[in-house]
């Protein structure tokens, strides 16, 4: 097993996209970026006046789930070489 990456912080777009790369990369190193599904998308609709329950709030629920399953992948044995 290959040991865990470091994530960062999520607080923005910017650091969303971050551990996005971050957690990516250590599936493609482990053998694993068949078995993984594609992260969520950003939103493209957010008005930017700090809505209750902005689209925002929903894609950082969508990235913990994403990332949960991103980690529970790489604590996995090793994906077998082909």
């Amino acid at each position: 097993m290959l040991p865990l990456p470091t994530l960062p912080q999520v607080v923005d777009a910017t650091s969303a996209l971050a551990l996005i790369d971050v957690l990516q990369a250590a599936l493609r190193d482990a053998g694993h970026t068949d078995r993984m599904r594609a992260p969520p998308p950003q939103p493209t609709t957010c008005c930017g006046r700090g809505c209750n329950g902005c689209v925002w709030e929903g894609y950082f629920d969508a990235l913990v789930f994403w990332r949960e399953d991103a980690l529970a992948l790489l604590v996995e044995a090793p994906a077998p070489s082909a």
